[in-house]
């Protein structure tokens, strides 16, 4: 498996999927009590360990031949990835203001990021086709 195939693939490994929203769940905890540093040490580093862990360790050709990652392969394009990022730093900025709101927005645009596939109308052939 490439390089750029284990980048897409470990995202949906369970072990990366617990760390990434752990780690999101406490980093707002540190946000909201205006911990900025600790809040962002915390929404990078495991994340970055979980990842590299996984894509050394791991073999993610499962991965590959399920039905999540033929969803992977067609919708998580590069544009989805920012939105997520985006979604992410939106709802840390929201936990430093204490707006929930703008909290919530954020994750609409991480779950969105996620599923736009599955959306009435969508094309079955969109996103990457290779």
């Amino acid at each position: 498996m490439s390089p750029r195939e284990k980048v897409l693939y470990h995202q949906i490994h369970p072990l990366k999927l617990l760390t990434d929203i752990s780690a999101e769940v406490i980093s707002i905890y540190y946000c909201w009590q205006r911990r900025l540093l600790s809040g962002l040490l915390i929404a990078v580093l495991p994340s970055a360990v979980a990842s590299f862990l996984i894509m050394r360790l791991v073999d993610l050709e499962p991965y590959r031949r399920s039905a999540a990652g033929a969803y992977l392969k067609r919708h998580m394009t590069p544009t989805a990835v920012a939105m997520r990022m985006l979604g992410t730093c939106v709802t840390h900025l929201g936990a430093w203001l204490r707006w929930p709101t703008l909290m919530g927005s954020g994750y609409g645009l991480i779950l969105f990021a996620w599923f736009h596939g599955l959306l009435p109308g969508r094309s079955k052939s969109s996103g990457r086709d290779k």
